[in-house]
């Protein structure tokens, strides 16, 4: 069986085998972390902080920014530390937790997407309704069942895929551990039973597709039916960052798992994966943050009242070493005499 008695190890697919080239992966993927990290921080930050923003539409995107900061997380920081180390094994508690979690969160960050066509759906269609369509209940709701659907959907398939005998070695052609790569390990034909749970889940994810593709086709609709432009141009400018997210979401994830087999090799998979995985959660801050004013502005306040309240910090300090009768000028005057003491 595929379990920590037989398996207590598999082996990640190296993005190169030079040196050179390890260190180099290992300072892009720190620069892209780092960039994850600090533009996925400021959205919650500027959201939680920023009492304007305590709106339905901003709710769901501090969701959205806490699942990317998961998801890259999961996948990136083990990569970093097998380019550093010059390292390829990850235990098999770890593979485990590695595919719990993507998986927990991707799916939830697909239902928290289709959730948020729906949020723009009702804020342009039926403005009259939204109060009551999208409380603060209904908002807290909605978001509790995406991270729910997820978490549930990522208990069926780790519990289903680690319970498979596996034949085939412990090498995995991948830099983190996904489903389709433990299924090629498999030497029985229980793996049905999660090719079964998989194609459930992508007949769940088509539909949430088709959800938001017709929902902004009734979008684009009523926008284009506004008189003024605009109207017209923020009515866009409210859907073109979530639009973007979608697409670059459903396409990755499409180019990945539907490709021609005739084109598929290790090294484009490598590429296809990391593009899907780590791409979009460092791209989503850029995105909203570039076409969002409300975002932008309330960004540019926080760091300008963190920069004045640094300044005034290092200000007090020089101005109260600088007073005579201050405790660190004192302090000071003992140091440079100690003849005083």
């Amino acid at each position: 069986m595929c379990n920590s008695s037989f398996i207590t190890e598999f082996l990640l697919l190296a993005f190169a085998d030079r040196r050179e080239l390890q260190l180099l992966h290992f300072w892009l993927f720190l620069g892209i972390y780092l960039a994850a990290l600090l533009g996925n921080g400021l959205i919650i930050t500027a959201i939680a902080c920023d009492h304007h923003l305590h709106t339905p539409m901003y709710f769901f995107i501090l969701n959205l920014s806490l699942l990317d900061l998961g998801s890259i997380s999961t996948t990136l920081p083990k990569a970093m530390a097998n380019s550093l180390w010059d390292n390829r094994d990850i235990s098999y508690q770890g593979c485990a937790a590695q595919i719990f979690m993507f998986a927990f969160l991707i799916s939830a960050e697909f239902s928290l997407l289709t959730i948020m066509a729906y949020d723009r759906y009702v804020a342009i269609c039926k403005p009259l309704h939204y109060g009551a369509l999208l409380g603060c209940r209904a908002c807290v709701h909605m978001a509790a069942a995406a991270w729910g659907s997820g978490f549930l959907t990522a208990v069926l398939h780790t519990t289903s895929t680690f319970s498979l005998p596996c034949c085939q070695g412990n090498v995995l052609e991948q830099f983190f551990c996904e489903i389709p790569q433990i299924l090629k390990l498999s030497c029985s034909h229980s793996y049905l039973r999660e090719v079964g749970l998989i194609m459930v889940s992508a007949c769940l994810l088509f539909g949430c597709f088709v959800f938001i593709v017709v929902s902004y086709v009734q979008i684009f609709r009523v926008v284009l039916r506004i008189p003024s432009e605009q109207g017209r141009h923020k009515a866009f400018s409210t859907c073109l960052p979530h639009l973007a997210v979608v697409s670059l979401f459903i396409s990755s994830i499409i180019f990945a798992y539907l490709k021609p087999p005739s084109i598929s090799s290790p090294s484009l998979d490598l590429v296809v994966s990391f593009l899907y995985s780590v791409v979009p959660p460092a791209l989503n801050p850029l995105i909203y943050s570039m076409r969002n004013q409300e975002i932008k502005d309330s960004l540019r306040k926080l760091l300008q009242h963190s920069t004045f309240h640094t300044v005034q910090h290092l200000l007090g300090r020089i101005l109260e070493s600088q007073d005579p009768w201050s405790p660190l000028a004192s302090l000071r005057t003992t140091t440079s005499n100690p003849s005083n003491t």
